[in-house]
């Protein structure tokens, strides 16, 4: 089963490129205008093996917000489009990552019921040319383009720097588990019958 997608969004404020694949090595090539922004994009690649190339053109002479939105909700879509039917996989899944100071928690259920729950909070107002409070913002619109269930926290540390970047590998991670397929499950991770 090939679980490679490709996918776009083109709006008045951003065009958005990038093809995933599921099942790579963790190679990436990405490009959002936002350093800090491609920073955690290869972390989360690099962390969940996925390959991921990614090109974004935003109207970042406004602000950050239109990009990293538009960003999470294409990512989204295309891991959603990427799962297809989702026979087989693991589903659930979670992550702890210390990031030296810092320990974060990511739990993840591929239900199709799109849900968000973050805890902490960062005491800088930006994070490069990322403005700290769309970095909860990009988590909530990934988990609802992908129809997730995601719930993240931060559960102590000091440097938003680590914090941040402990967030996007422990949702590597969780992802990475949760996309597996059980070679022992031949049918959607539900009594349902369907994860949809």
């Amino acid at each position: 089963m090939t679980r490679i997608v490709k996918c776009t969004r083109e709006t008045k404020e951003t065009s958005v490129e990038l093809e995933l694949n599921l099942d790579g090595t963790g190679q990436y090539d990405i490009n959002t205008g936002i350093g800090f922004l491609d920073h955690m994009l290869e972390q989360l690649s690099f962390h969940g093996l996925f390959d991921l190339t990614l090109r974004c053109k935003g109207d970042l002479h406004i602000d950050s917000h239109h990009t990293t939105e538009d960003i999470a909700l294409t990512l989204g879509d295309a891991f959603l489009q990427a799962l297809g039917e989702k026979k087989g996989i693991r589903r659930y899944a979670h992550a702890y990552i210390p990031m030296d100071e810092a320990l974060l928690r990511t739990v993840v259920d591929l239900s199709g019921r799109p849900e968000f729950h973050f805890q902490g909070k960062f005491t800088q107002l930006a994070l490069g040319g990322l403005a700290t409070e769309l970095i909860p913002h990009f988590f909530k619109s990934f988990a609802m383009a992908s129809r997730i269930t995601l719930h993240m926290a931060i559960l102590y540390g000091t440097n938003d720097h680590h914090t941040c970047e402990g967030l996007f590998k422990s949702l590597a991670r969780a992802l990475y588990d949760a996309v597996q397929i059980d070679p022992r499950r031949e049918v959607a991770t539900s009594t349902k019958g369907t994860l949809s």
